[in-house]
């Protein structure tokens, strides 16, 4: 299996631009507007997923609607690509050529949709309730989503030329996995190999080595570290990018090339934002060239229509 493919991380000069009128529920760019430390969405989006690429666009999924909403980080400027059907837009994904993966929550369902067009490309049911389809990651074969109501992940074949499959195969966690109670598997990303997927799980903050053509779960050694609340994950290189949502950090972790241990080599919290910008529940990240982006899903704040929604910019250290 290839690592996983990182369209977010290419840096590339082009700007995706937004032209015409604006629809509603878009955001005009910020005065002075060179990659801004805080970008603001729609009012009353409720923000989970961020994918980014290629360029510096992305991509957001609303949890009350699953509409997909896409931004500029240069400007902040953006608008509404594809209406939702409802239920939610979690996790996301992009590959090279213009599809946006959707983990879709509660309905049971991965969406792929045509970022050009808004259109969905691709409607595939994965379980029946209860379920969480939480989160996405892609490598050159396949989508592969967790369930974080269920021990068990989905996958997605990919062709040669990055098609999706109609149809999904569940692909159970056994081994040394333990579902608990609670939130189980949610954020996922493949090992610095790409031989394998790491799952973490948000309750016992633990994170496991998962063979993709099994399903056995290895625990990887943190060294004592635990990842509680353990949300989004990105891979760049060795380093593993772990949200801790309600505890409004980021873990750094270098791992070693096999994914069977890692340590934690640094925390990102608010101490290393810029000050016109702050966490409220990080829920996902994503990177362009030297920065991460997350959005803030204020878990914490009861959701309304006038409620504020942001995206945050942290720089990442030479050598992540």
């Amino acid at each position: 299996m290839s690592r996983l493919l990182t369209a977010g991380a290419v840096a590339v000069l082009s700007l995706a631009l937004v032209s015409g009128a604006q629809p509603a529920g878009a955001v005009s760019a910020p005065p002075g507007g060179s990659f801004p430390a805080r970008i603001e969405l729609p009012d009353g989006f409720q923000p989970e997923g961020i994918a980014i690429g290629p360029g510096p666009t992305a991509y957001f999924g609303s949890r009350a609607d699953g509409d997909i909403y896409e931004l500029s980080l240069r400007t902040g400027e953006g608008r509404t690509i594809s209406q939702g059907p409802g239920t939610p837009s979690l996790g996301l994904k992009t590959d090279r050529d213009g599809r946006l993966y959707v983990a879709g929550g509660t309905s049971g369902t991965a969406r792929v949709i045509d970022t050009e067009t808004g259109a969905v490309l691709r409607d595939i049911p994965l379980a029946t309730a209860p379920t969480f389809v939480n989160d996405v990651v892609l490598t050159r074969d396949a989508a592969w989503f967790t369930d974080s109501n269920r021990p068990q992940l989905y996958r997605v074949a990919r062709s040669a030329d990055g098609e999706p499959a109609a149809s999904a195969t569940t692909v159970p966690l056994t081994g040394e996995w333990v579902q608990g109670s609670g939130l189980g598997a949610n954020g996922i990303s493949t090992t610095p190999t790409g031989r394998a997927l790491l799952v973490v799980n948000s309750t016992s903050g633990l994170l496991y080595r998962v063979d993709p053509a099994t399903g056995v779960a290895t625990e990887v050694d943190l060294g004592g570290a635990s990842l509680t609340a353990g949300d989004g994950m990105l891979r760049h290189g060795r380093t593993l990018y772990v949200v801790r949502n309600r505890l409004n950090e980021i873990a750094v972790l270098r791992l070693s090339r096999s994914g069977l241990s890692g340590r934690l080599v640094r925390t990102i919290d608010s101490g290393d934002l810029a000050s016109s910008t702050s966490f409220d529940v990080p829920t996902t990240v994503a990177r362009f060239g030297s920065r991460l982006y997350l959005p803030n899903a204020r878990f914490t704040t009861t959701p309304t229509p006038t409620t504020d929604y942001w995206v945050t910019k942290v720089r990442a250290r030479a050598g992540d």
